[in-house]
């Protein structure tokens, strides 16, 4: 079966990163984030972290904006005027409208590991976005949250 993972970074150490995605048996790291370059993202900053995911793992990194939120829907939830449900149906309508389905081969999803900033998985984009490229997916696969 195929697998699909998603990892965040905060509250996370280097050591624990690497090694949830070493101990993953994933392939490439796919960032998901809007804002890549934050000094906020310590050792996942862009360049940073491509360089230390081809020395320490010997994977690929891709910045794929089309699975990132919009800062305005981002905003609103982090600033309480929009509820978590309603962050899911932004965010989803938002994916439907770039049609990221059809952006993607999902077989190049396999063994694949998005990555965003929130430590677990249940109020986190990536979640979202792994579920619905599952969903849109003629391929069965499994989604596998490290943290």
């Amino acid at each position: 079966m195929n697998k699909l993972f998603t990892i965040g970074f905060a509250g996370k150490n280097a050591e624990k990163f690497f090694r949830l995605l070493k101990n993953s048996g994933g392939k490439r790291l796919i960032d998901i984030r809007l804002n890549n370059v934050s000094q906020l993202a310590g050792f996942t900053k862009r360049d940073d972290l491509r360089f230390f995911l081809k020395e320490i793992l010997n994977w690929d990194y891709f910045h794929c904006l089309e699975l990132a939120p919009t800062k305005d829907i981002l905003d609103g939830f982090k600033s309480g005027k929009i509820t978590w449900p309603d962050y899911e149906k932004e965010y989803f309508a938002l994916l439907s409208s770039r049609k990221v389905e059809s952006r993607f081969k999902f077989e190049d999803l396999n063994l694949s590991v998005l990555l965003c900033s929130e430590s677990r998985p249940e109020q986190c984009h990536r979640r979202l976005a792994a579920e619905y490229l599952k969903k849109a997916s003629s391929d069965d696969f499994e989604i596998c949250h490290l943290f």
